[in-house]
């Protein structure tokens, strides 16, 4: 994971200062110093904002939030993860200032008008984070630093309940170096709407094949294979105590679990910061989505070498314009901030997630700008 170079005596003394008030919170992560979190003005920005959603960016915002109030003292920010659903229904209820999203918006959403927006205001999602979706097991006796190596439709036949033991001839002839147990395996999902569940489900669709995953992308678990666990952690936590289980999670969460390697190619790709960037650069915008929206079309069949293709883009959405002008006003300088180089670098040193290249930054910044 690459270190944040430093390069002053003075971000030093910053982030000095930091620590000693991080110490006083909830193992709250780091922080690096910047401008980029104050206004486009100059001026510092102040007041109560809240944002709820997605569970992956969560431990990122915590990062982020240090970083913001250095330049920002008097900015009181707060983010509640419930998972993308219950975040979108939040803000489109008018009740936060925004919404994280491993999901892009639904028509009937980005059509609706919120009361916290202005009155001729739109809504729309830019993205935020990106992270690889690690494909995650814990087997008794098996050494979890061993990558499973597995190709989609492998995958896909295990989480639509078509494969259910660990030693299954379609997993054992792509592991040849490993030996796997006549153990059945319990698939665990989100039990809530989750956007990492719509994002895991599009790659199963889109690389798996229609004969081995027949549903379509969705928030909710389409099948009812396996046992339901609320939020990124109840996955991770559902998989580390179980054995023989086998489930999706954001990869900054995986500890001490085992993960897959999935097959690209001719090869088989373990999960990376670099390899889901790879993923996302040379996956295409949506041209359908109206602007300000910025929406990537994920290239799931990739076969580009030492790219990983099971990836989560979480966005957050917005009003283009806001009833209270402060809040306006601090949605637009809190978005520059995240997905500065200063705010992606920082995210990524704390919890691994992969930084945003140039070019769709300059994109996103540019749809950020309209917001008023």
């Amino acid at each position: 994971m690459r270190k944040i170079v430093i390069r002053s005596i003075a971000a030093v003394a910053s982030i000095a200062a930091m620590a000693s008030l991080a110490a006083c919170g909830d193992n709250a992560p780091a922080a690096s110093n910047s401008g980029s979190g104050s206004a486009a003005s100059g001026e510092q920005i102040s007041g109560t904002f809240t944002g709820e959603g997605a569970t992956s960016q969560e431990q990122a915002i915590k990062a982020w939030i240090n970083g913001y109030k250095q330049q920002n003292p008097n900015a009181n920010i707060s983010y509640n993860g419930t998972g993308s659903g219950a975040g979108v229904t939040k803000f489109l209820s008018g009740a936060t200032a925004w919404a994280g999203s491993d999901a892009t918006l639904k028509d009937d959403e980005a059509s609706q008008k919120p009361k916290q927006c202005a009155a001729d205001a739109s809504i729309f999602e830019v993205p935020v984070y990106i992270s690889a979706i690690a494909v995650v097991y814990n087997i008794s006796g098996l050494d979890n630093s061993k990558h499973i190596q597995m190709d989609a439709a492998t995958i896909a036949k295990i989480f639509d309940g078509k494969i259910t033991k660990w030693n299954d001839p379609a997993i054992t002839s792509q592991n040849p170096d490993l030996t796997l147990p006549d153990k059945a395996i319990t698939v665990v999902h989100r039990s809530e709407d989750s956007g990492t569940t719509q994002d895991f489900t599009s790659y199963l669709q889109d690389a798996g094949g229609q004969e081995n995953w027949s549903y379509k992308p969705a928030k909710a678990w389409p099948n009812k294979v396996g046992q339901g666990a609320e939020g990124t952690a109840g996955v991770s936590n559902t998989v580390s105590m179980g054995d023989g289980t086998i489930g999706y999670i954001d990869a900054s969460k995986i500890g001490k679990l085992g993960s897959v390697a999935v097959k690209v190619g001719d090869a088989y790709v373990p999960y990376s910061a670099e390899a889901a960037a790879k993923v996302v650069d040379a996956s295409p915008i949506d041209d359908t989505a109206k602007s300000p929206r910025v929406v990537i079309k994920l290239d799931h069949k990739t076969t580009e070498a030492n790219a990983y293709p099971v990836v989560l883009v979480s966005y957050d959405v917005v009003c283009s314009a806001y009833a209270d002008a402060n809040t306006g006003k601090f949605i637009k300088s809190w978005l520059t901030y995240e997905v500065s180089d200063e705010g992606q670098q920082l995210a990524a040193e704390n919890v691994g997630s992969a930084p945003m290249s140039d070019t769709l930054r300059a994109k996103v910044t540019k749809s950020i700008e309209t917001i008023k």
